[in-house]
């Protein structure tokens, strides 16, 4: 049976190459603009607040021991101590931030620590990002899973001991982090997008259907039979809980397959066309053109000049 989150995730290729460890005491309050690349955070010990801001507001969770919270688009948020609320967008911010080595040390030194995290750059190698992260949550917080909490406690054990090739086991246990926090969240997202889509039993199927044949020419009532729901409620509860309509979905995981296959330079522009759902060359290079902003020959040659 296909996987659609472990073929999203795959062609993702998530890397956690960048961390630092913050340790701070409270009060202290901290805001980001953040406009690189998606960021991470894995707490070792105690709580935060984290908002991530949004186009109606920042939305606010609670970060304890062994929880896991991503950022897959860049955009701003803020994280203080559990005794105020992260600060806004506009608010000024004056809490004391020291470097210290491999990290930072937020609020006053002196004081009692009251939580340790690894903070940073998670990267996802695939040239389709912007259309993979497009299927994702805003933000995913993972809590309550005891592998990750185990993967987090091993991410601490390395980060304090001094053992050779630390730093490339810390990497690799932090992809492996990445990767578990997205197969976790699938049973917990709140926000719209493919893993709380494929947290829905009847959603799930019509999910998989899509991955497992995304050259037939589906419907909107043949993905609500499949999902064995009528097509309104299916259609509904589908834009809900992915944050698209279905068709919506289904072009923008077809343009991902399409341009992974451009770049490979492996098949004919007719056969990609044939492989995604399409009858004839033109309307797909219609289709590839709007949805990717170039024709698909020219998306491929650029692709391979890069490279």
């Amino acid at each position: 049976m296909v996987d659609p989150l472990a073929e999203v995730v795959s062609l993702l290729r998530p890397r956690a190459p960048f961390s630092k460890l913050v340790i701070a005491s409270a009060p202290w309050a901290v805001r980001r603009a953040e406009t690189g690349r998606p960021f991470y955070f894995v707490v070792l010990e105690g709580s935060c607040r984290l908002t991530v801001d949004g186009p109606t507001g920042g939305e606010t969770m609670t970060l304890n021991e062994g929880d896991f919270a991503l950022i897959p688009e860049a955009r701003g948020f803020a994280t203080s101590s559990l005794d105020r609320q992260p600060p806004l967008e506009d608010e000024v911010v004056a809490t004391p931030i020291e470097a210290m080595p491999g990290g930072a040390r937020i609020g006053d030194p002196g004081a009692a620590v009251d939580v340790r995290m690894l903070v940073g750059n998670c990267v996802f190698g695939s040239p389709n990002a912007g259309l993979l992260v497009s299927l994702l949550p805003k933000w995913m917080h993972v809590r309550g899973e005891p592998r990750l909490a185990t993967l987090v406690q091993l991410v601490g054990e390395e980060l304090r001991a001094d053992r050779p090739a630390r730093e490339i086991v810390m990497a690799r246990l932090l992809e492996v982090v990445l990767i578990e926090a997205f197969r976790s969240s699938a049973s917990t997202a709140a926000q719209p997008g493919l893993v709380r889509g494929l947290g829905d039993p009847k959603l799930a199927l019509a999910l998989r259907r899509m991955h497992e044949r995304p050259a037939q020419s589906w419907t909107v009532i043949d993905l609500a039979r499949e999902a064995a729901m009528s097509r309104s409620a299916f259609f509904e509860r589908f834009s809900q809980a992915v944050g698209m309509t279905p068709m919506e979905y289904l072009l923008a995981w077809r343009m991902a397959l399409a341009k992974q296959m451009l770049r490979q330079g492996d098949l004919a522009i007719a056969e990609i066309a044939e492989q995604v759902g399409y009858s004839s060359v033109s309307t797909f290079g219609v289709a590839f053109t709007r949805h990717v902003g170039a024709p698909p020959g020219r998306y491929a040659r650029s692709n391979v000049d890069a490279e």
